[in-house]
């Protein structure tokens, strides 16, 4: 019963999870097995289950972001003490343990050195391999049983609540697979052994769009400035004509957000076509309307290309309830159907990493201590998917 421990520190959550997957399969495919490999097959390992599944939060005060000094500082400071609270919840002890997973990258470089070097530690202090962890797969890739009942359902019935946690916890097959956060706007499909990126955001990722026009509005970065746009976007009442840039399958969102900035700065004295006062709730209901329908329309397009019926949305933005409600209407269409995940694993966890480090593990995958560096640039189509055909 392999046992890992997942580090995910990319941005400003710091996040432990610890997972054993409690089925070895064994694959005729693997000339060399590693110890307990998985088989090879659509959902790529055996069910698994959480130990443990802990997160930390950087929140810096309302009109700023934050910087990455800061948010490494946080990690510093909290990534023992969540070490010890997870081993603890899990009930496990060091000896347990198989391998030490952390997030190599994409992400912010102060904050990936400070989970890199926590997990060097580790390795060092308890004589555990390491395994180095793409945060995008790991979003993609995490395939887990939550401890807790859970019976996902297919949108638009009701939301089913990262690619391969998604995958297994939704019961999504094969599907399109939109990735939505802070640092990242993607559309991916899988095929053979690696995640193809269909199209991308072509300057800033959407979540940090959202993010810094809360900065605009001095919107509350507590519990996540996001989710406090969301809930203001329920209020608004006004749709504002924004630009609106679609490039193909590309995106982007500098220009829309200028153009917001730009209406912020108007309140007050601005008015919507009935000749009402235009509210910071019009601008996020605006904003959030016409970034969605972008991605919504990409979304399809990518289903169209791959012949797919599914689409599992991932990433923090991913929680949003009007992108999940927005996704479904399009899928339903097409006779299809959406999958999300809550915000237990759709914001950045150490789970996710814990998971797709250990079916790396498995299938013999090892990180040198000397070579266990990180990178703000790690592309998801850059990592071999050695454990789905």
């Amino acid at each position: 019963m392999p046992i890992a421990i997942g580090l995910e520190g990319s941005a400003n959550k710091l996040g432990v999870g610890i997972i054993y997957q409690p089925t070895p399969f064994t694959s005729s495919n693997n000339p060399t097995p590693p110890p307990s490999p998985p088989s090879k097959s659509s959902h790529a390992s055996p069910p698994a289950r959480i130990l443990a599944n802990l997160r930390h939060t950087y929140v810096s005060p309302p009109g700023s972001g934050f910087l990455p000094k800061d948010t490494a500082q946080h990690h510093r400071r909290w990534v023992v003490r969540l070490v010890k609270q997870a081993m603890k919840q899990a009930g496990v002890a060091v000896e347990d343990v198989d391998c030490i997973c952390f997030t190599k990258g994409p992400g912010m470089g102060a904050p990936l050195q400070s989970v890199a070097v926590a997990a060097r530690m580790l390795s060092l202090l308890w004589d555990k391999e390491l395994v180095e962890v793409n945060h995008c797969v790991g979003r993609t890739y995490t395939s887990i049983q939550p401890l807790e009942p859970y019976s996902p359902t297919p949108i638009p019935t009701t939301p089913a609540h990262h690619i391969e946690m998604g995958r297994e916890i939704t019961g999504a097959q094969n599907p399109v697979v939109l990735y939505v956060s802070g640092g990242n706007t993607q559309i991916i499909a899988y095929s053979a052994q690696r995640y193809r990126i269909f199209g991308e955001a072509l300057d800033i990722a959407i979540g940090n769009c959202l993010d810094r026009f809360a900065r605009t509005l001095r919107i509350s970065n507590d519990p996540a400035p996001g989710y406090n746009i969301e809930q203001l976007a329920k209020r608004g009442r006004h749709l504002l004509d924004l630009p609106y840039a679609v490039k193909g399958m590309d995106v982007s969102f500098s220009g829309i957000l200028a153009s917001v900035d730009i209406l912020a700065g108007q309140l007050g004295s601005l008015r919507a076509e009935s000749g009402e006062v235009v509210t910071p709730a019009d601008l996020c209901f605006s904003l959030q309307e016409t970034v969605f329908a972008m991605l919504v329309e990409i979304t399809e397009r990518a289903m169209a290309h791959v012949g797919a019926a599914q689409v599992l949305i991932v990433g923090g933005v991913g929680c949003n309830e009007r992108l999940q409600h927005m996704m479904a209407v399009m899928a339903a269409d097409r006779g299809g159907s959406v999958f999300a995940t809550d915000e237990r694993f759709c914001i950045d966890n150490g789970i996710m990493i814990a998971h797709a480090g250990l079916l790396a593990w498995r299938m013999g995958f090892r990180t040198e201590l000397e070579g266990s560096t990180c990178t703000q640039r790690f592309r998801t189509d850059e990592v071999l998917i050695n454990w789905r055909d």
